[in-house]
C-alpha cells in the first residue's frame, strides 16, 4: 500500500496507481495482452476506484467477523460491531466531528442523508413560507427534496445565481437570506468544480438564523475537511467517490441538532423500547439507521478514509490542482476556441472535474469515441438539470481526475478528442 509520510513530496501516482486492482500495470498489460486499449479511468466523480486494501477488509470481514451488530453478544458477533463502531469514529475524525461517536449516521448514500434531513428536521421545523435557499449549480439530490417539501408545506424556494465564470454570486448574500431558514449549497459542484465559498456563505446565514446544509460528496474526497472550520450545521457525502464501496454514505450533524430530530425510518436498530402503545428512539446517531445497516461497507469506508489519510488531504489537493492546471492548459493550446471548459477559469478555484463542449460534437457521441480508446469518461446532464439550462447546453462531457491519475491520461484525453474531430468534422 502506497504510504506517503512527506507532507512537502508530492503524490506518486506511479506508487499509488499499483494499490489499484483495476488500474494497475499487470491489469492494463492484461488489457494490452487481450487486444484492449490501456484503460484510462477519467469518472471518479461518478464512483472511485478502490484500492486493494479497502477490498481486503471488506473480504476479511466477510471471511472472519461477519455478523449482525449491536445484537449478539457472542465473540464474532461483538467484534463486528467493534469494527462497524471502530469505522464510524475513524470517518468522523477525517471531517473533524467534534464528536465523531455520535455524530456521523450512516445512510445508503449522500442522496439519502439529504432527504433524512429532509424527513427529520425540516418537516418539524420548516412550515409553509419559510424558505430555503439553494444554488443554481446544486445536484439533484440537493434539489428535488426540498421541491417535494416545498410542494407538500408551501416551503418557498429561493436560488443563489452563478455568474458566466461559474462562480456564484454573493454581492447580495444579505438580502438572499432575509427570512432564510436553511441553506442547502455544495462545496465543490459536480459539474463546474467550483469550490464555494461556504465558510462565508455559512457566517452569514446562521447571522440570519438559518442553518446550512453541505454538499461534500465531490469536495470530502479530495480536500482536508474540517465541519467546524467549514462551519455548516450538516454535511453529507458518499463512499463510493472517496474510493470507497457503493452502498454507505454519511450524514455529520451537529449533536445538539441530532439530539432534537425524530427518526427517519421505524424498525428494529433505532429503538429503546417498543409498547402497544408506543415507542421511544434510540439515541444518536442509531435512532437513524433503522434495521441492519451496511456493516461492511461501513468497515470498508474506515479503510478508505484510512488510506486517504495516509497519503495525505492536502498532497491530494495539490495533485489535483496541479493536473487540472496541466489539462486545462493542454486542451487550451490544443483546440483553441474548439473547446470550451465550463467553470472557474483559474484551478486555484476549482477541484479536478472538467465538463467540456466540443466542436458540436453530442456528449454521448464523444463519449463513445474516447471509450473506443479505452477513455472512461461521463456523458449527460450529471443530475444537474437546471445547472444545464443555465449553461445553454443538453449536457456535457465530463472528465474527472483522481489519485491514481496523472500527465498520462490527461494527455490520453486530449488525444482522444483528436480523433472525435476527425470523425466528425
Amino acid at each position: 500500500m502506497a504510504i506517503m509520510t512527506d507532507e512537502a513530496a508530492a503524490l506518486d501516482v506511479r506508487q499509488v496507481v499499483e494499490d489499484f486492482p483495476l488500474l494497475c500495470a499487470r491489469s492494463q498489460d492484461a488489457r494490452r495482452a487481450s487486444g484492449k486499449r490501456r484503460l484510462v479511468y477519467l469518472d471518479s466523480a461518478a464512483s472511485s476506484e478502490l484500492p486493494q486494501c479497502v477490498l481486503d477488509t471488506m473480504e476479511r470481514y466477510y471471511e472472519t467477523t461477519h455478523a449482525n451488530v449491536h445484537r449478539g453478544v457472542y465473540q464474532i458477533a461483538e467484534a463486528a460491531t467493534q469494527c462497524f463502531e471502530d469505522a464510524r469514529a475513524r470517518i468522523g475524525r477525517f471531517v473533524g466531528a467534534p464528536d465523531p461517536a455520535r455524530e456521523i449516521v450512516f445512510t445508503r448514500n449522500a442522496t439519502e442523508a439529504v432527504n433524512l434531513v429532509a424527513h427529520s428536521w425540516a418537516r418539524d421545523n420548516l412550515s409553509e413560507n419559510d424558505t430555503v435557499l439553494l444554488t443554481e449549480m446544486e445536484h439533484h439530490a440537493n434539489m428535488v427534496p426540498w421541491l417535494i417539501l416545498a410542494k407538500e408545506r408551501g416551503v418557498k424556494l429561493r436560488f443563489l445565481e452563478i455568474d458566466d465564470d461559474g462562480e456564484l454570486v454573493l454581492d447580495d448574500l444579505g438580502r438572499m437570506l432575509d427570512g432564510v431558514k436553511l441553506v442547502g449549497v455544495t462545496l465543490m459542484s459536480n459539474v463546474l468544480g467550483t469550490l464555494n465559498q461556504v465558510t462565508e456563505i455559512a457566517a452569514a446565514a446562521h447571522a440570519a438564523g438559518a442553518l446550512v446544509i453541505a454538499d461534500g460528496a465531490q469536495y470530502v474526497p479530495h480536500l482536508p475537511t474540517d465541519v467546524t472550520g467549514i462551519g455548516c450545521d450538516f454535511l453529507v457525502f458518499s463512499g463510493h467517490k472517496m474510493l470507497g464501496p457503493t452502498g454507505v454514505g454519511v450524514l455529520w450533524a451537529r449533536a445538539e441538532l441530532l439530539d432534537r430530530m425524530r427518526p427517519f425510518m421505524g424498525g428494529g436498530e433505532m429503538i429503546s423500547d417498543v409498547r402497544l402503545d408506543g415507542f421511544e428512539p434510540a439515541e444518536p446517531p442509531w435512532r437513524f439507521e433503522a434495521g441492519t445497516p451496511p456493516i461492511a461497507e461501513a468497515i470498508g469506508l474506515g479503510a478508505a478514509v484510512d488510506y486517504l489519510g495516509s497519503l495525505g488531504m492536502q498532497r491530494v489537493r495539490e495533485h489535483d490542482h496541479a493536473l487540472s492546471a496541466y489539462t486545462m492548459d493542454a486542451l487550451a493550446e490544443r483546440y483553441g476556441h474548439d473547446i470550451t471548459v465550463f467553470g472557474p477559469r483559474d484551478p486555484k478555484r476549482r477541484g479536478a472535474v472538467l465538463s467540456l463542449a466540443f466542436m458540436g460534437i453530442h456528449p454521448h457521441d464523444l463519449s463513445q469515441v474516447l471509450d473506443d480508446q479505452g477513455i472512461c469518461v461521463r456523458a449527460g446532464h450529471h443530475c444537474a438539470k437546471p445547472l444545464m439550462r443555465r449553461l445553454g447546453v443538453p449536457a456535457t462531457t465530463r472528465a474527472s481526475f483522481y489519485v491514481y491519475n496523472d500527465t498520462t491520461d490527461a494527455d490520453a484525453l486530449v488525444d482522444g478528442l483528436a480523433e472525435a474531430a476527425r470523425l466528425f468534422r
